[in-house]
């Protein structure tokens, strides 16, 4: 089935009734709740089931097959059999794989055959809940619930800017999940008949950009920091961190603007390849907002101590509770908690012979490591950070122990392997390394593991008791987001919002400090071009994996530039005594990066190519340059 935005929008329309349904049942309907359209707008409990939907169709970018492929950087490399996921197709330059007419269902979380709104088991919204066709869909329902706030009549004051705020919320961040990844687009904000053409006119990306913020700035000022803290609705207290808030629409306030102001987004409307300062001093002020509402206790977000860290993004033996904790703050429902077990999420990042047969080793690429400075904050090529090849795991930022899988790391504290095989072995030619089912480049991914997550310990085992569930924004990410924007707004590293008191460096250091890593170096904070390398970096480090490189490399001009285009493994053996304990101070020799994979991107590959069948609707609606 071909999801055009003509076909996605007959399917909101038929979809109209099948919201209004009490919230205490969150994000469930019955075929019973099928009602008139008065009714379904008439009180807040029918109309907040009419929203309900619209969280249904935020798609889980993490679980969107039996494997993830989400990570489309220079970050990670998928083993040489694989070639129909979309980091292979990525990687050939197949933009067009996004689309699942092209492959069919199995390549992205961006497309999906067979969309249905209202399906909500496991498979239908893992297989079924691609991005594009959620978006227009939730796109035609902000609408249409804008059109008939009037009927709601039965809701107090703060009932009524709930609903509103909500739909204001959810129409600015569909419009900006698709701007991001194709540019300017129609902005839909108005209903339109589902048997009528569409002939609405693509705008500029900035055109698109103040639409969202206009929307996202209405849902910031309508909406609460806290449901649980109102009287919306008594009965869903506690039972609330899903549902759209102040803090997530500062949130993609202050993204949409940054982004905005980037400088492929900033090229596109000056043709100037540096930042505009103008969109990111309001990206600034949006996340300053938020980031004060946080620095003064007024809401319920806060960075989580590092040594809780692993709460952020999995949780174990907990009978699949949704991580995140205090710092996750726009996510999704955890649809398929089994995918998160033994053949899914948590399986794929193992080298044999930890993982479960069947599973898709993908590696950490050689070259992204390497933005894993040291502990006293430089990074790994600065002459005075104290990085010796010859003992590559001393001394390093500890979020590289915490993230990254390499050479001699406990493996397995149980039975059924030899004393070798309990440590990782990833040098050359070891027992880990290889093109299928081990690693290609020397090292593994770890950030999102439960050491007990192997095929002897079980740790996955057969149940949700292990689940694996990065946010679409944490709050480290409005921290770093708000320092880009702040120094880009300001030119200065000392730059900072009226709204906030912190300055771009304040933000960095935060989240180093928290992570146990040294400010900043003062080589790196005389101005603006100096200290936008290391944010960059740190942007690399702290979010790594998250699925947001692809989209930093784009908007930065990076994407088609060396080194950025190229994926590499490190070669090296072991040197001298080698521990099975103190594996941070084992020593190697021969140690280099090679060259495993070149990315021959050109300037039409910082868009994806939109859908033949809505090109080919209306002479105001042309396919991205190069497509």
């Amino acid at each position: 089935m071909k999801l055009s935005i003509k076909k996605i929008y007959t399917l909101a329309a038929a979809a109209l009734m099948m919201g209004a349904v009490s919230c205490t049942d969150y994000l469930d309907k019955s075929e019973e709740s099928d009602i008139s359209e008065t009714e379904a707008f008439k009180d807040f409990t029918n109309f907040q089931g009419f929203v309900e939907i619209m969280y249904n169709n935020i798609p889980d970018f993490s679980k969107g097959y039996w494997t993830n492929s989400f990570n489309w950087g220079e970050d990670e490399i998928f083993p040489t059999d694989i070639n129909y996921h979309m980091v292979y197709k990525i990687d050939q330059g197949d933009f067009w794989g996004w689309q699942s007419e092209h492959d069919g269902w199995a390549t992205g979380w961006l497309d999906r055959a067979n969309f249905q709104p209202t399906n909500n088991t496991e498979s239908e919204s893992r297989f079924y809940k691609g991005l594009w066709p959620c978006c227009w869909y939730i796109i035609r329902q902000c609408n249409m619930g804008l059109a008939n706030l009037d009927l709601l009549t039965d809701a107090t004051t703060e009932q009524k800017n709930a609903i509103e705020g909500q739909l204001y919320f959810f129409r600015g961040w569909a419009h900006f999940m698709l701007i991001q990844y194709f540019g300017g687009l129609p902005y839909i904000d108005h209903v339109i008949d589902a048997n009528s053409k569409i002939n609405e006119p693509r705008l500029s990306y900035q055109e698109c950009a103040d639409k969202c913020g206009e929307d996202l700035r209405k849902a910031a000022d309508l909406l609460p920091i806290d449901w649980d803290k109102t009287s919306i609705s008594i009965s869903t207290n506690g039972k609330n961190q899903l549902r759209a808030n102040k803090i997530w629409a500062l949130a993609y306030l202050g993204k949409n603007y940054l982004w905005a102001g980037s400088p492929l987004m900033n090229k596109e409307m000056t043709g100037s390849t540096s930042y505009n300062q103008e969109y990111c001093i309001k990206a600034a002020d949006a996340l300053g907002e938020l980031l004060n509402l946080v620095e003064t206790g007024q809401t319920q977000y806060a960075l989580v101590d590092y040594e809780n860290i692993a709460d952020v993004f999995y949780s174990y033996s907990q009978g699949g509770r949704l991580p995140g904790s205090t710092e996750a703050i726009v996510r999704c429902s955890a649809s398929a908690p089994w995918q998160n077990t033994r053949y899914g999420l948590a399986c794929q990042y193992q080298p044999q012979p930890y993982t479960a047969d069947a599973a898709v080793t993908i590696s950490a690429c050689a070259n992204y490591v390497n933005y894993y400075g040291m502990a006293n904050g430089l990074p790994l090529n600065d002459p005075d950070s104290g990085f010796d090849s010859t003992h590559p795991w001393k001394g390093r930022d500890p979020r590289f122990y915490n993230d990254i899988l390499f050479d001699g790391w406990r493996v397995s504290e149980n039975g059924g392997y030899s004393d070798e095989e309990k440590n990782a072995n990833l040098y050359t030619d070891g027992l880990s390394r290889g093109p299928i089912g081990k690693s290609r480049t020397g090292y593994c991914i770890k950030k999102f593991l439960h050491p007990n997550c192997n095929l002897m310990d079980d740790g996955w085992g057969w149940s949700p008791q292990f689940c694996i569930h990065p946010a679409y924004v944490r709050l480290a990410d409005v921290y770093l987001m708000y320092s880009e924007a702040a120094a880009a707004g300001y030119s200065n590293p000392q730059g900072k919002s009226t709204k906030c008191s912190l300055s771009a460096l304040d933000a960095i250091n935060k989240i180093r400090e928290r992570a146990g890593v040294d400010d900043v170096n003062s080589k790196y904070t005389g101005s603006f071009d100096s200290f936008i390398g290391e944010l960059r970096r740190e942007r690399a480090v702290e979010l790594s994996y998250e699925g947001h490189r692809f989209n930093d490399l784009r908007r930065w001009l990076l994407l088609d530039k060396y080194p950025y285009n190229i994926k590499t493994s490190q070669e090296f053996v072991r040197a001298g005594e080698f521990s099975t304990t103190d594996y941070e101070n084992n020593a190697v020799s021969g140690w280099r990066e090679e060259v495993i994979l070149t990315r021959n991107f050109s300037e039409k590959h910082y868009w994806l190519p939109l859908k033949i069948s809505d090109v080919n609707t209306s002479v105001d609606f042309p396919q991205n340059p190069g497509w």
